[in-house]
């Protein structure tokens, strides 16, 4: 009779719990077996609805092993983007297990990678990863492995090489070779490595098999060669050094699961996988979800899994698909998973949404659609960049407090200041006002740049200590983990100044702290002693090459004069670091002394911070209380378009909404424009993606074809156009209450240069805003007489 009661209660409890969801939600907590594609809009409740329909498959499955008279053993296998998110979803899932008076177990949240290494930690010797003697790395352009990677390349094959410095014409001039090496040893080949690495491993792409793809490439620079050869001597390089990276896991989990018994107990641990964010999964990623998912696989075949089989729920929103561009992430693997589920009725929409006021959602909506519109108008051939899913307004009865706020002032507020300057004005005179009816209110500024939000920041922050409102620079905790390289940087150049790369690297630090005019830096880095120390018979120097020589000999005196424990402190004072970068700095110097405690020498010293740098152990990840300390009360907080995903608040200003930037365009720098209207990079990742997107071919065989030159670069164009568009849409979506927008009619080209300011045309979807919502433009002229 107990039994039965508590089954009852259970049965209540868990009713109660779907009673409180909305239609798209209740889809996913009626879930029981097989696969379930859940396409949810922004502010639809995925991580709300993905808690409770969590809580009830575990219920579910309590009830099961009850009736079975089993123990309680399988768990959910929950899988998110990142730690911050797991950590919430984490808590979210308890909370709603605490309704259900269950205990707290019976799930596990991971990250993709976390989940990977776990699996690879088990079956070490089925993985290869030996954990305990590997050291795990994040590399980037500028990590040491890619540097000597393409080092090592370029010895030995100068054939190659050699026709990269020739680009599309050379006379031999000996000033332009120099030039174009440090060019081409700095920038673009480790760019092309980094970008190819992550391409091709995140979709278990070997060196071997870029080999043979490199050979349907028709062009003159045999880019996808060279960048299977920059691939190859990273991956030895790694393996002789004992390092692994992030996508090494992915592989050595796979590795894992191929073995029959090992697949097995992984399997036996687990009921089903639920995934978050689905739109930013890679191909791999994919792969090892299916494969934990599905039930026993007959032919054996890891590409071949039925997805008919799969107890796997898949939630995201292509239409926020935001890190295709700058990482592996592609969201063409969950919009086929929604188009097969869709097939077999297995697909639930989440187009609800309570985070917005009707106007928000109406102006979101048209983005949407005119986007889409202009783009099918003139790219037939070209998938457009959302899916034809609007945002709607929830029920009148819809159990969320407060959905659907009413708006503040006019809820859409479009302005075209004169000038960046009177767009600070505007923003300013609006901030107060809003503080001042609510001090309670949270509201930010989203940039799409970390220079617009540290020029943005500086300009906002007398205002707002006028009126006690608190600032928030998020890029400036970004840019104080940016310490360490910068100090390692100069101190390089300090011990060998004569060093190309040494001087190149710290030439660019000081353009980046705005130190110095923005200037080639590839031509005064080729002959070091000539630019330090020009000779009477040198070329006179201009005054801008003057400054940089002039600031780059104050640092070589220093490394004479000071004794080595003050050298830190000295060029963090020369960079001009702000309160926090400063106490950074001294931390740094502080761990970096007593690491070289019995052996004071610049040597030392080098080595201790190349290890700080390189370990990236020096500025811990904070995966707490990030919504929090975003989205507090009384703030104001300036943030990239990027961080404010997942995020809201009541008022959202984006200023600077300039076609330049959005859409934008690939920009070829003029110091590499020898090779061509392209970068390499760009065009390795886009003959790489077509050849994995083409159909009817298994990933295991050689493509048919991979895109020339010409046509990969358009891919790449159309790409990154796409995803601009959806950031745009992903940033107007974050506001409750107010969305304020802004296209000064005055803006920088380059916001490395702010106060160089010409005519700038405003992006195509806010002047087709403005033309759609004419109530909705303010009237500058009134504002300026109020004010």
């Amino acid at each position: 009779m107990n039994y039965i009661s508590s089954i009852n209660q259970l049965r209540e409890k868990i009713n109660k719990i779907h009673e409180s969801l909305r239609s798209g939600q209740t889809q996913m907590a009626d879930w029981e077996t097989g696969p379930l594609a859940v396409s949810a809009v922004p502010g639809a409740g995925k991580s709300t609805g993905m808690a409770a329909a969590a809580a009830i498959a575990i219920a579910r499955q309590y009830k099961h092993c009850v009736n079975n008279d089993q123990n309680y053993r399988r768990q959910l296998v929950v899988v998110t983007f990142t730690r911050s998110a797991a950590a919430n979803l984490k808590l979210k899932i308890r909370d709603k297990l605490k309704e259900l008076s269950l205990p707290q177990t019976g799930f596990v949240v991971y990250t993709l990678h976390g989940l990977a290494l776990n699996i690879a930690s088990r079956h070490p010797e089925l993985s290869g990863l030996q954990l305990d003697e590997v050291k795990l790395i994040t590399p980037n352009q500028s990590h040491r492995f890619i540097r000597l990677a393409v080092e090592q390349w370029i010895n030995n094959h100068p054939a190659l090489y050699r026709r990269l410095l020739e680009g599309q014409q050379f006379d031999g001039e000996e000033t332009e070779k120099l030039r174009r090496q440090s060019v081409l040893r700095t920038e673009v080949l480790p760019d092309l490595a980094y970008t190819v690495i992550h391409e091709a491993k995140s979709s278990g792409i070997l060196p071997e098999k870029l080999y043979l793809w490199s050979e349907k490439s028709q062009d003159s620079y045999q880019i996808l060669r060279i960048a299977a050869g920059l691939y190859e001597q990273y991956q030895k390089i790694m393996k002789l050094q004992d390092f692994i990276d992030y996508d090494d896991m992915i592989l050595g989990a796979l590795q894992v699961l191929q073995n029959k018994s090992a697949l097995q107990v992984e399997k036996n641990k687990i009921f089903a996988v639920f995934e978050d964010e689905s739109q930013d999964s890679s191909q791999l990623q994919t792969q090892l979800l299916e494969i934990l998912a599905s039930e026993e696989d007959e032919t054996g075949d890891k590409n071949n899994v039925n997805k008919s089989t799969l107890n796997l729920v898949r939630v995201g929103d292509p239409n926020q698909a935001i890190n295709s561009t700058f990482t592996p992430a592609d969201p063409i693997y969950f919009r086929e998973f929604c188009q097969t589920c869709n097939i077999d009725k297995r697909l639930a929409t989440m187009n609800q949404a309570g985070r917005s006021s009707r106007i928000i959602i109406d102006a979101a909506n048209f983005a949407l659609e005119w986007v889409n519109s202009h783009w099918l108008a003139t790219n037939k051939n070209r998938q457009t960049p959302f899916l034809d899913q609007k945002i709607e307004a929830v029920n009148f009865d819809d159990p969320q407090p407060d959905a659907n706020p009413a708006p503040v002032g006019k809820g859409l507020e479009l302005y075209s200041p004169r000038d960046i300057y009177h767009t600070v004005e505007l923003i300013s005179q609006r901030v107060v006002e809003l503080f001042n009816e609510n001090s309670q209110a949270r509201a930010a500024v989203l940039v799409r740049e970390n220079r617009q939000g540290r020029w943005l920041a500086a300009a906002l922050e007398p205002i707002c200590k006028e009126h006690k409102i608190k600032l928030y620079d998020v890029g400036e905790q970004e840019r104080r983990s940016h310490v360490p390289q910068e100090i390692l940087s100069l101190l390089q150049f300090c011990d060998r100044p004569h060093s190309p790369d040494y001087l190149k690297a710290t030439l660019d630090v000081l353009v980046q702290r705005q130190l110095i005019p923005t200037q080639d830096i590839n031509t005064l880095a080729i002959l070091p002693e000539e630019f330090l120390y020009p000779g009477p018979l040198a070329t006179p120097q201009t005054e801008t090459v003057q400054k940089a020589a002039h600031l780059c000999r104050s640092l070589l005196r220093a490394r004479l004069e000071l004794p080595l424990y003050q050298i830190i402190s000295f060029l963090a004072l020369t960079l001009k670091y702000d309160q926090a970068e400063l106490a950074t700095a001294d931390k740094l110097a502080e761990r970096v002394n007593l690491q070289m405690f019995g052996n004071n020498s610049m040597g030392a010293m080098l080595s201790a911070l190349s290890e700080i740098v390189n370990s990236e152990r020096f500025e811990p990840v904070d995966t707490d209380n990030l919504e929090e300390q975003y989205t507090k009360k009384g703030q104001l907080t300036i943030i990239t378009m990027h961080k404010a995903k997942g995020l809201d608040w009541d008022y959202v200003f984006l200023p600077f909404l300039h076609e330049n930037l959005i859409p934008g365009s690939f920009w070829v720098l003029p110091q590499s424009q020898f090779l061509g209207d392209f970068t390499l990079s760009e065009v390795a990742r886009a003959q790489i993606r077509a050849a994995l997107h083409h159909k009817g071919e298994n990933i295991s065989q050689i493509p048919s074809q991979i895109p020339h030159v010409s046509q990969a670069w358009e891919d790449a164009k159309y790409l990154k156009m796409a995803e601009e568009y959806r950031l745009l849409y992903v940033a107007m979506t974050r506001a409750k209450k107010l969305l304020w927008m802004s296209a000064a009619q005055q803006a920088p080209f380059t916001w490395s240069k702010p106060n160089n300011l010409q005519a700038s045309a405003p992006c195509p979807v806010f002047a087709a805003l403005k033309r759609q919502f004419s109530e909705n433009v303010m009237n500058l002229a009134v504002l300026t007489a109020g004010n």
